[in-house]
Formats: structure tokens, sequence, C-alpha cells
């Protein structure tokens, strides 16, 4: 099988804000080739915005690519704002941003939490969608945060000694809400000790070989703050979507070509909820990665990715 590699750095034509809300005010950009294929990219977290490295997946020369950070994340702001930040709204502002671009259909690309905004995008607006690119599978449904934040000890014992030693003994039965309380403290030296802790967790166990350049980068403060509050938020609230609710409504998106690519040993997103999304949408095409973890930019997983970008220049 051919190894695909990253496309070279690019910089931004373009970038903007756009007010949403009263209290929101999210970053865009687009690079690329200005007539290309439309796609947007999906960062994860909720809350961990995205960054220079996320244009590479996609050729410049075909690709027009739409960047932005989500409400809270990034270099959207404020930062880690929960205050009317609701999956239904991030829906609303891709809406938006679309309509400012002036792009009547778009190629979605989005990894974990990206997956879930995605699935629940295409799914609102599946007349706007060329395609569904999605890697590391979340649903946020209460197994999945449940495993996230008790059964991938099984795994990562020390970085679950790590996450749980901020929180005393008596309050370690309910580790979401005993994070949710600190995370919204308004005492930075609460809340912001308490969101490295939660991110860097995360870092430590998003890679199959350990990586201490992710788990520093993940637990630096402009990442953490935003990733570990708006990630306690939507978890606290079911991301504001009924249960099970993207696999229910599944049959809007299915006649949409799609691309699944989930890592084998993925231990943040457990590849079952990748099974039983393919179970689900059998016509995607479903491509396990043998040899890694979570983060796109593993090796198996990075390749991947950018081999279904190449293969859906074909599909326009």
């Amino acid at each position: 099988m051919q190894k695909y590699s990253l496309f070279p750095p690019i910089d931004p034509y373009q970038k903007g804000r756009l007010t949403v809300g009263d209290i929101h005010e999210i970053y865009w950009e687009q690079s690329g080739h200005p007539q290309g294929i439309p796609v947007v990219f999906l960062h994860g977290g909720p809350g961990a915005g995205a960054g220079p490295m996320h244009r590479q997946f996609f050729d410049p020369t075909v690709y027009r690519i739409i960047i932005f950070d989500q409400r809270g994340a990034g270099r959207s702001t404020p930062l880690g704002e929960t205050r009317d930040n609701t999956t239904p709204l991030l829906i609303e502002d891709m809406e938006q941003l679309r309509r400012l671009l002036g792009i009547n259909q778009w190629l979605i690309f989005g990894g974990s939490w990206g997956s879930t905004l995605a699935l629940a995008y295409a799914q609102s607006h599946p007349d706007r969608c060329l395609g569904l690119i999605l890697r590391g599978i979340f649903l946020c449904r209460k197994s999945e945060i449940d495993w996230f934040l008790y059964g991938i000890k099984t795994f990562f014992p020390e970085a679950w000694g790590e996450l749980t030693a901020l929180i005393p003994e008596h309050e370690r039965g309910n580790l979401l809400e005993a994070y949710h309380r600190r995370l919204q403290d308004a005492d930075p030296k609460i809340h912001l000790t308490a969101a490295r802790k939660w991110s860097a967790f995360e870092g430590a166990c998003s890679t199959l070989m350990p990586n201490p350049a992710l788990v520093s980068h993940f637990g630096s403060d402009a990442v953490a703050l935003g990733l570990a509050r708006i990630e306690a938020h939507y978890f606290t609230h079911n991301i504001f979507l009924p249960d099970n609710s993207l696999l229910n409504n599944i049959d809007r998106i299915r006649h949409l070509p799609g691309i699944i690519v989930q890592g084998r040993y993925d231990a943040v997103c457990p590849i079952v909820t990748a099974d039983e999304l393919h179970r689900a949408w059998p016509e995607a095409t479903y491509q396990i990665i043998a040899d890694a973890g979570h983060s796109a930019f593993e090796p198996g997983i990075l390749s991947a990715l950018v081999a279904a970008t190449e293969n859906f220049k074909h599909y326009f």
C-alpha cells in the first residue's frame, strides 16, 4: 500500500473573524486553491483548536482549505468560554461561515470530536456535504465518556494516576463532576491546574508510543484551558443532543461518500465505536490502521488520511 506524507507547509491567503451570537468570535482562514474543492477541517476536543499542520492534509493545488476554531477554542475568543457553547450552535456557526464564504457544498474532514461534529453537521445539512472523511470515531455516549475517565486506566494507569491525584478520594466516583466544578472555578490557580491535568492526561493516552512533545503541547495553557473546560462542559451535557442520535440518524447521510480511518489501538476513542458506525453505515469505506492509536499524526493514520483526501479528488 502506498505511503503518503503531509503536503508542504502553506500560509493562508485569507483570514478573518466571525461574530457568532452575543459572546463568541470565531477565527477562520482559507488556504490552497481559491477555486478548488472546498473542504472544511473540524478540530478535536471539543476545545482543542486547529493548527498550521492541519492544512497539510490537503493538496493545495486542488483544495480550497477552510479551517476554523470552534467556540472557545484556539484563536477564537473568549478562550474556554462555555456559555452559549453547544453542538447545535457549532452547527449553525458552520452554516454561517459557509454562507459568508459563498460555498454551496463542502467536503467535511474531522477526527475525534471533529468526527462527532462532522456527523452532527452532515445529518443536519446533508445537502451541503460533498462527503465525509472521519478519523478516531467518537459519538460522545455515556459509555465512551466512562471509558475515557475510568476504563482507560487499564492501559494507562500512570496517566490516570496523574489525572486523579488532583481529586480527593471521596470525589473520584464522579471525576467528570469533580473536574467540571474545578474547571469552572473563577480562580485561575484552580481552573488552570485542573485544565493542565485533564489535557496532559488526554495527550499521554493519544499515541501508541510515548510522545512527550505531544503531552507537553496538550499541557500548555493555550491548549489546556480550551480543551479541558469545553470537553468537561460538553461531556456533562451529553453534547446537547439526544442519546445515540448520531447512530439513530445515520440514514440521513448514507448516500454520501464517506471514509472512516481508525487506529486499532486507539485508547481515547476505542475501535468499538468506529465498528458500530461502520455497521450502521456499511457504504462508507472503513480502514483500520493496525499499528496506531488515536493521534492524526501517527504515521499510519496520517498516510491514510492524506490518501483519503487524494481519493476524494476524483469524486468531483
